[in-house]
């Protein structure tokens, strides 16, 4: 084979290795349509999760508020820190080095009992960190999650 054909072959397959603009537009539009598709309800199932993770925490919290309660008397403690704090037997009433962090990364709210309202309250403001909202900015308490608050 000579120079020549070779060359002339190399040059045809080089030209046959690359995408048409054509072909790289559709490719483009394809991958537009399913991220159009697919972000939103992402987006829906991200904060769904956040939703479950500040129940799971509230519930924790509340279980934690009450054994502390049972084990003192009925005494509820004077802030959440406590309940990472060992007790002189060792034993703390959150497993936590320190008392979780909301999903949207605020401090989680607590008010104890006080006449008129016998039982504790943890609550976080949800996302947009402002009393009332709805969705992902949502208020959420343990008393919500039971179905005991007003």
């Amino acid at each position: 084979m000579n120079i020549r054909k070779l060359h002339n072959i190399r040059t045809a397959e080089a030209q046959k290795a690359g995408f048409s603009l054509a072909e790289l537009m559709v490719v483009i539009v394809i991958i537009g349509l399913l991220a159009t598709l697919v972000v939103p309800n992402v987006i829906k199932k991200l904060g769904e999760a956040f939703g479950g993770k500040a129940k799971a925490d509230l519930m924790a919290l509340d279980n934690a508020l009450s054994s502390y309660a049972i084990n003192n008397g009925q005494r509820y403690p004077e802030s959440l820190e406590e309940l990472v704090i060992p007790d002189e037997n060792g034993h703390a009433y959150l497993t936590a080095k320190k008392v979780p962090l909301d999903p949207w990364g605020q401090e989680y709210q607590y008010e104890p009992p006080y006449p008129g309202h016998p039982q504790p309250r943890v609550f976080t403001l949800g996302k947009d960190g402002a009393i009332g909202g709805e969705g992902s900015d949502g208020d959420m308490s343990n008393l919500s999650i039971q179905g005991a608050e007003e």
